[in-house]
């Protein structure tokens, strides 16, 4: 038996909340699973969604939210994965339509797997969780662009985000100059203590209506947003500059126009954490654990029980919360 928060919907509605349930609940055994024990998880925006009946992220009821986890491999039929490895998840679907890991056990695909970095903790590897690994692979989509430190400057929206926190401090300690749009005034000190130089007001760049070129300034953009940030972003653009595309706070479309691309050479890149291959996540993994000190995950996080996630994730969706939630199980 063990923890879990469920979330059912049915004739009767929507309802979460925290049960106890059997180990024969899991999904099923066979080729290629491993059961584990996760010993942290974390919110991200889209458990939010699913923790909140916001938006219909879940595909498969009943369900176990939580598509992050760091602990301890029980049991497996994966021949990468032993009996005490220690592991990270991230995406693949956990919480959408395969069993998540807001729960003492869970079954998941050894293939989905990533080893836990020596360097962290399982509560440390759930500061950074989705979040600080799709701002990583952020990173690396600009500098594959070629964006070197002293360049120029770099933005980045929705900064006391999960993603934002942590793509800010991955720059600043690269070297580059980053520029945070938030609009909390009130959380200035927090971004400049993560290494931005400055921080800007995101209503700069959330107002419809925008020239569709406007005044060349970043050299690059990290934007968690999308909707008319991310079109403003684009016109704000510096001539062969980069978007790194990874959310949609804002909004799902880009109604915008193609000047920035045609007559720029702007480059979008999006950026896919869910299905992302195995290589990728290891490389973006270890650059994590290289690159982020104890320090700066602690001052990232805010750290909850598993009975006070709801409540968190509520806090999330109406923009209460700065940098990650991580989850106590």
């Amino acid at each position: 038996m063990f923890k879990a928060l469920l979330l059912e919907k049915d004739d009767a509605g929507f309802r979460a909340g925290v049960t106890t349930l059997d180990e024969a609940r899991l999904p099923a055994a066979g080729d290629g699973m491993v059961l584990v024990q996760p010993e942290y998880s974390t919110i991200n925006y889209k458990d939010g969604l699913a923790l909140t009946n916001r938006s219909p992220v879940v595909r498969s009821w009943p369900m176990v939210p939580g598509i992050d986890g760091a602990g301890t491999v029980l049991e497996s039929q994966h021949p990468a994965w032993q009996p005490g490895d220690r592991f990270v998840h991230n995406g693949w679907g956990a919480g959408e339509t395969h069993w998540g890991c807001l729960a003492g056990r869970a079954r998941l695909k050894g293939d989905w797997l990533v080893k836990l970095p020596a360097a962290f903790t399982p509560r440390q590897a759930m500061a950074i969780g989705t979040a600080g690994y799709t701002a990583m692979l952020c990173v690396m989509a600009l500098e594959r662009h070629g964006v070197a430190p002293g360049s120029g400057e770099v933005l980045v929206t929705g900064a006391t985000g999960g993603v934002g926190s942590v793509a800010i401090a991955l720059l600043a300690r690269r070297g580059h100059k980053v520029v945070a749009a938030t609009g909390k005034a009130s959380e200035a000190a927090y971004l400049t203590g993560l290494g931005a130089a400055t921080a800007i007001d995101r209503a700069e760049l959330a107002a419809a209506g925008g020239r569709p070129l406007q005044k060349e300034r970043w050299v690059a953009v990290v934007d968690a947003v999308g909707s008319h940030t991310l079109v403003n972003a684009l016109a704000q653009t510096r001539y062969g500059g980069i978007v790194a595309a990874c959310g949609l706070a804002q909004g799902m479309d880009l109604p915008g126009s193609v000047a920035p691309f045609i007559l720029r050479g702007v480059a979008l890149a999006g950026i896919d954490s869910v299905m992302a291959p195995r290589a990728l996540r290891e490389r973006a993994w270890a650059l994590l654990a290289a690159e982020l000190a104890p320090a700066t995950l602690e001052s990232l996080m805010t750290e909850v029980p598993l009975e006070g996630a709801l409540e968190a994730a509520q806090r999330l969706m109406e923009g209460r919360v700065r940098g990650r939630i991580v989850v106590r199980l």
